[in-house]
C-alpha cells in the first residue's frame, strides 16, 4: 500500500472556524479520510479533520517557507544611518 503523508490524527480539542470549500475538495477529503483509515486501522468521521493536519504537514515541509522563518531579519546598514 502507498505509505499517505498524514499519520493517525491526534485527539486534540478543536477550533471552530466557517470555511467554504470545493465540492471536488470535499470528496477528495472523504476519500483520503477512506484510505487513511484503512491504513491506520482508525475510522475518521469527519473528513473536515484532516484539514488542520494537512495544513501543519504542508508548512512543516515547506522549505521556502521554511527559510524565511529562519532567516535573520536584515539589520539597518550602520553606513546608511550616518549619512541619511
Amino acid at each position: 500500500m502507498t505509505k499517505l503523508k498524514l499519520g493517525p490524527l491526534a485527539d486534540d480539542k478543536p477550533v471552530k472556524i466557517t470555511v467554504e470549500i470545493p465540492a471536488s475538495l470535499h470528496r477528495d477529503l472523504t476519500a483520503y479520510a477512506d484510505a487513511l483509515g484503512r491504513a491506520n486501522g482508525q475510522t475518521i468521521a469527519d473528513p473536515l479533520k484532516l484539514i488542520v493536519p494537512m495544513l501543519q504537514r504542508f508548512i512543516a515541509t515547506d522549505r521556502a517557507f521554511a527559510k524565511t522563518r529562519t532567516r535573520p531579519k536584515p539589520q539597518p546598514d550602520a553606513e546608511a544611518e550616518r549619512s541619511g
